[in-house]
């Protein structure tokens, strides 16, 4: 069944949340599944900040497969919400600058984190399984997920900084992709999207100078 890809990646940066599951070292053959904070990067891969002493860490250093599972956020009836699994590998990265300081707009209190020893991971899609409602569902390739445009850190920047002094009290940037804006709106994360991903930085600038004007 065709399926949007544009949504699950909507999906993927909405969610404040998602369930990681590792492969368990204590109990061979079974998953171990925990909670965890949702910053997508650039790519939309997840990034994972997590302490050397969490079980899923263990579980990851040992055997980096793992599957992600997001849901539509604020469903009252997660069987006709949207849901997201993104089957594939964490692989352990030493974050650069903008990385850290892409992770920690999400983040914010994460901060203290950095001075302990917490370790970043990026896991990349082999697999992703969409079900955007009742009836419509179907499988993502890793190939066709690499192919989506990614804003590099210094497009993201210059995205940012569009929005300096445009924003009205209570609303903070989080991140800014080729498909939309995410925010937070006082307490609840949310997502803008764009109606078709930028092509250029005039176009993607644009875009958001529309969605800013409309907050005013």
């Amino acid at each position: 069944m065709r399926i949007s890809t544009p949504h699950a990646v909507h999906l993927l940066h909405a969610a404040p949340f998602a369930t990681l599951a590792t492969q368990a070292i204590n109990f061979p053959g079974h998953p171990y599944a925990t909670p965890v904070p949702n910053v997508p990067d650039a790519a939309h891969c997840p990034l994972l900040l997590v302490s050397a002493l969490a079980e899923h860490t263990k579980n990851l250093l040992a055997d980096p497969k793992v599957s992600l599972s997001y849901v539509e956020p604020r469903s009252t009836d997660v069987q006709a919400a949207a849901r997201l699994t993104l089957v594939g590998d964490a692989e352990r990265l030493d974050p650069d600058d903008e990385l850290v300081e892409h992770y920690l707009r999400y983040q914010p209190d994460s901060a203290h984190y950095l001075e302990l020893d917490f370790m970043f991971f990026r896991v990349v899609p082999k697999r992703l399984r969409f079900i955007e409602g009742i009836g419509r569902m179907g499988w993502i390739e890793a190939a066709d997920w690499s192919l989506l445009p990614a804003l590099d850190a210094d497009s993201e920047r210059a995205a940012l900084q569009e929005l300096t002094g445009r924003l009205p009290d209570g609303v903070t940037v989080l991140g800014i992709d080729t498909f939309g804006i995410d925010l937070r709106r006082g307490e609840q994360r949310a997502r803008h999207a764009f109606g078709e991903p930028w092509a250029s930085p005039a176009v993607l600038a644009a875009m958001i100078g529309h969605w800013a004007a409309g907050l005013a």
